[in-house]
């Protein structure tokens, strides 16, 4: 298939006991372009990327929802076929590597590992493994690969274990690569380095990112598309131009409002009170709604479906887009 987007999420509904983590997303990864989600801790980003991946921790469960991987539903592969996708076509960076990375073997051992277990049996000698292993540490910018390769995890810098995992993601050629807060923790001259790598690198190979971070300056760096999530629901969705140009949703509108920015004098800067509501004690119609300062009744009462407002743009608000244009 050439046409359409890579990815396609449909009512995704992941559940934890009673309560859904990620409740009714509706999503398209579009080809060789970056999708940015963005939104607070606990609003549902990684869950997302985890039920995309068949990785959610038990007690979840995907309760509804399809997940199209160029029209593969996802979901209903057993879990032979699922383990080949994952890795081979789909990849994921998480979020801190010293977790993700096995301390006791070596970095170059665990790319090996994540090749073969997309080679054909019989197929890829050990030289060639290790050859390619060295040439993905090459690929992202490691100095010294053939040494860093016999290193374990701990003899390595933050930023040099994060690609380390880039490596090792992409190390199968996949064409769609889960970056979930890939910076985090990294100081920014690194971090500037690891964006410029997955840019150069998509750049190279046409893959496509779904970019899971609340760094705002990130997603405006990187991001073709933006979705905004809020208690495990997409509130916003929109080019990444307009959404920073014309947000809508109040909370996107907090959101911007919290960034300090060169281009304008503020004496302070908005700051969204209270936090994400726990999903075990959701509030009735819109769930931001105790937050929000446009709040009406009607809020209160019903809940907004995500309706177009403009090309591609979508926003899940009773009130947008002529009371907050106004």
């Amino acid at each position: 298939m050439t046409a359409g987007p890579i990815l396609r999420i449909e009512g995704l509904r992941t559940r934890f006991g009673g309560f859904a983590a990620v409740d009714g997303v509706d999503l398209d990864v579009p080809r060789g372009r970056t999708l940015g989600i963005v939104g607070e801790s606990g609003c549902g980003k990684s869950v997302l990327s985890l039920s995309v991946m068949g990785l959610v921790p038990r007690p979840g469960r995907i309760a509804e929802g399809r997940v199209l991987l160029e029209g593969r539903d996802l979901l209903t592969l057993p879990p032979a076929a699922m383990r080949r996708v994952r890795g081979g076509e789909v990849a994921m960076i998480f979020q801190e590597p010293m977790t993700s990375l096995n301390p006791v073997h070596t970095v170059g051992a665990q790319i090996v590992e994540a090749m073969r277990a997309h080679e054909p049996k019989g197929q890829g000698s050990a030289r060639d493994l290790r050859e390619r292993a060295i040439a993905a540490l090459r690929r992202v910018r490691i100095p010294s690969p053939e040494r860093r390769f016999e290193e374990y995890p701990h003899q390595l810098s933050g930023g040099m274990r994060q690609r380390v995992m880039i490596a090792m993601a992409l190390a199968c050629a996949p064409r769609l690569l889960i970056a979930d807060e890939p910076t985090t923790a990294l100081d920014v001259t690194v971090q500037a380095q690891i964006l410029d790598l997955l840019r150069e690198l998509q750049a190279e190979t046409g893959m496509s990112i779904i970019l899971i971070t609340h760094d705002l300056g990130v997603v405006a760096e990187m991001a073709d598309e933006v979705a905004v999530m809020y208690a495990g629901r997409v509130v916003e969705r929109a080019p990444a131009a307009a959404l920073f140009e014309d947000p809508q949703h109040p909370y996107t509108i907090g959101l911007l409002g919290s960034v300090p920015r060169l281009d304008e004098e503020r004496t302070r800067l908005l700051a969204i009170e209270g936090s994400v509501p726990p999903p075990f004690a959701l509030p009735p119609g819109c769930r931001f709604a105790p937050r929000c300062p446009f709040v009406a009744e009607a809020c209160r009462a019903e809940v907004p479906a995500l309706r177009g407002i403009g090309p591609a743009h979508g926003v899940a608000c009773l009130r947008a887009p002529v009371e907050l244009a106004a």
